[in-house]
Formats: C-alpha cells, structure tokens, sequence
C-alpha cells in the first residue's frame, strides 16, 4: 500500500522458573507483526547461556514449531523488522547476538540515529569491525565498549551520545534492559505476565501474551527487569517531548494505549476534527479500511452522514508495495480493496484514509469507486500533507515521490481525480492528540534535533 512502513517492533519477557518465555514473546510478537514483516528474530537466555534464531519472512514463517520448541530460556528477546532494500537480507535482521569480554549481549533496536554515522566511523578508526549497516549494532558497539562491569551505566552512557529516536532492549545472562529515547519520539511500554514482567513496543502485544499492561517507559527512562523485580533508572538527559504523531496516525494498531493515549481514540477524534475542518454534503461516507476506518467513523459523528463500510479488504493476499511493477501493483489494489457497489452507485461518497504519500494507490481506488457509479468522491484526509523524510526510525520514500511535496492541495486533487480534498491541520491533528509534545516533521519539516547530512542515518544516506 502507498504508505510510510514503520521500522520494527520489539518485545522482551523475563520469566523466572519458566523456560517457556520464547513462546510467550512470539505471541506477543505476532501482536506487533504490521510493524514489520521483513524478518523476524527470537533470543534467548537459559542457564546464563545465550542462543538466537532470526531470518527474513513473517513470525510464523521464521518461528515454527520446531524453532520455539529448540529456544529454551526464562529470558527472551524478540524483534519484527521492516528494512529498506539495503537491510533487507537475513544478516541484518534482529536481535542482534555478540560476545564481549563480559559475556553475550543481545540487543533489539526501533528508531534510528542521525548521528549513528559519525559513531560508526569513529569507532572503526579505532579498529572496531562492523558486520551490518544497522545502527543497533553500533549500540551494541557502544555498550560493550562503556561496560565496565556495571550494564546499566554502560547504557546511560551510550544514551549520552546517541541522538535520535529509538527504543532499546537488551538482554543479559542475568536481565533485560529497555531505555526509550529522551525525547520518547518512539514508543516502549511496561506489561506484567502472570510470572514476570515484559516490554513491548505496543501495549496491544501484551494482551497477546495475557499479560497487563503497567505504563509507558518515560521518555529518557532505563527499564532494568531482573528476576522479579523490576527497577527504573533515569538517564538524567533533559528533553523537550516529541512523541511521533504518526504513531497515531498509522503504524500503531488501534488497540494499544501510548502514552496515555488510546490510537482508536485519537483516530476517531481527527476524523471529527477534519469533519468540522472540511465540511461536505454528501450521502455516504466510507473509510479505507483498516487504519483509515476510525477517522471514518469520527467524520461520520461529527456530521451526520452515515458511515458504511464500502471498501472490503482482502486480508489474505501479500502485500502490494512488494509487487516488482507499477502495473502489478496497481492491479493488487483492486485485488485487495473492492468497493461494495451497492452502497457507492449513484452516491455521494466522502472516502476518507488516515494518509498520503506518492498517491498511486487513491488515484486508483477513487478511479474504482468511479467505475462502480460512484456519483462523486469528496477525499478527506485525517493527516497533514506529507512534504517532508522522516529521520527517526520511518523508512520513507524519496521526497521527490510524495505527492504533496511542491503541490498546492488543489494540484493534489487534480492528480488524485477527487471532486474536493481536505486535509486535517497540524494544529487539528495535535488538538485530537491532546496538545504539544509531539513531532510534526514529516508534514511540518520542523525536527525535534538538528538534522544534517552528516547526522543521517545509513539507510537515508543510501538512497
């Protein structure tokens, strides 16, 4: 689909007494799958011992049967990855497993380091060796190089001198460690499983793994879990909050809470938002289903036009954005969205989807709406328009494919072949988010943190 892909997802157990805790994350894991599908990987910690499995495909494909029934241990670290083109081979898939002079780390990434470059190049000046272009392995290069036999200071240390936006988990011979970037620009929550503790990128894998869901790690928080107790550790970094608002947006499933906030929640209120925003008579409205359909809903509240669901989604057919052509691509749009004829012909329509990014995939779903006698199609957007790279963790195309990069919204509409298009302001996304403390640099191009060519992370270098 024509959409930003989040980077990854991660999940950590500690499960004292019960060497089960790799089954148990790979459920949590199946629960963070739309955060990435390009690999998936399992670690874990039996006895001190440490051992790991991870190759491209979806959870169920990497982590059969068989895999789960080898990864014995009380402790487990697992990680679902979507990579650009450069990382999308099984080396660079997580956790990441090294040896150092004080044992074997596991290490699990989400985000990105604008400066992870500069890092790399210093430490290989020093001689250190870097197997993959992933700035989870310069972490791991950090914190083994800081570990003076005390992890967590090895850990506040390398959080001193990386800047951007990441969760991290590590695991241990003895613990598992979660640290959140100090401005929390990506997520990472707290959960209690009926014999130890977890975290998680999003609350919802928890209720995958029947476990309880605590709270959010705090921006610039150090999560230490060691048998059953569970410790916090501030890194003493003061930063103003910049939560990513397309979290809300897109990537987070509708039923985790971040930070206080439910997604389904916040999704319904932008809707509500772009109904008062941008107003339309209209019959009918529908959303694109999945992640547009709360926003829908909330259009369909705030001004009384009914909502149904004209768009069926095929759930059992691979993804669209892989397809090797435009024309392949473009016919799997139809294959997996199809409109319900009977509920668009001869109607009014106001379609609304939560995003836009290169456009290829509405022109085609209103050109199908058209063709099924939708009489008109109003688009409404429950994001700003898109004009700007994302340097934190989303893998994004180049800014020359956006859509709404150096077109007036009217040129957007034209292209797009919409009779009317609305999108929600920046300020009417953050009033449905609840105010300020979150970053707008992908529709603003205001960034949280300086943003250089010598502080781009590798995979943005690279294109």
């Amino acid at each position: 689909m024509d959409k930003f892909r989040e980077e990854c997802g991660l999940v950590a157990a500690v499960l004292k007494g019960n060497v089960e805790a790799a089954q148990t994350v790979y459920f949590g894991l199946n629960g963070l799958q739309h955060r990435g599908q390009q690999s998936a990987g399992l670690a874990v910690c039996n006895d001190g011992i440490m051992s790991c499995y991870k190759d491209t495909g979806l959870v169920t494909e990497v982590l059969d049967e068989k895999i789960l029934t080898i990864l014995k241990g009380d402790m487990a670290l697992g990680h679902v990855k979507y990579g650009p083109g450069t990382e999308s081979f099984q080396i660079h898939a997580q956790p990441l497993l090294i040896n150092y002079r004080h044992g074997s780390l596991a290490t699990a990434f989400n985000g990105a380091l604008v400066n992870g470059n500069q890092l790399r190049e210093r430490m290989e000046n020093d001689g250190a060796i870097f197997s993959t272009t992933t700035d989870c392995e310069v972490v791991a290069a950090l914190i083994a190089r800081y570990d003076k036999n005390d992890i967590t200071e090895a850990v506040k240390a390398t959080m001193e001198e990386i800047q951007g936006g990441y969760a991290l988990c590590i695991m241990t011979k003895d613990r598992i460690i979660g640290a959140r970037d100090p401005r929390g620009i990506r997520p990472l929550s707290i959960g209690k499983l009926s014999s130890g503790y977890a975290l998680a990128s999003e609350s919802c894998a928890f209720d995958m793994m029947e476990g309880e869901f605590i709270r959010d790690v705090k921006p610039g928080e150090i999560i230490i879990i060691e048998n059953e107790n569970i410790t916090s550790v501030s890194t003493g970094i003061e930063n103003e909050k910049a939560m990513c608002s397309f979290e809300y947006v897109y990537f987070a499933r509708p039923d985790s809470t971040i930070d206080g906030k439910n997604v389904y929640d916040v999704r319904e209120l932008a809707g509500r938002a772009l109904a008062a925003e941008h107003p339309v008579d209209a019959d009918v409205i529908i959303g694109v289903p999945d992640s547009g359909t709360p926003a829908a809903i909330g259009y369909s509240l705030e001004s009384g036009i009914p909502y149904r669901p004209g768009l069926i989604k095929n759930k059992y057919i691979g993804r669209i954005f892989i397809q090797p052509t435009q024309t392949q691509r473009e016919i799997g749009v139809r294959i997996k969205l199809n409109p319900i004829e009977m509920l668009v012909k001869d109607k009014s329509v106001v379609l609304v989807d939560d995003s836009i990014v290169r456009g290829t995939t509405m022109r085609k779903i209103i050109a199908t709406l058209r063709h099924v006698g939708a009489k008109e199609v109003h688009l409404r957007i429950s994001s700003p328009p898109i004009r700007n790279c994302c340097y934190f963790g989303v893998d994004t195309p180049d800014i020359k494919d956006f859509i709404a990069t150096s077109r007036p919204v009217e040129e957007i509409r034209q292209e797009l072949d919409a009779d009317s298009l609305g999108f929600i302001s920046i300020e009417g996304l953050l009033k449905s988010l609840g105010g300020t403390g979150y970053c707008t640099g992908c529709f603003s191009g205001e960034y949280p943190m300086d943003i250089g060519i010598n502080y781009l992370p590798t995979f943005r270098i690279a294109r």
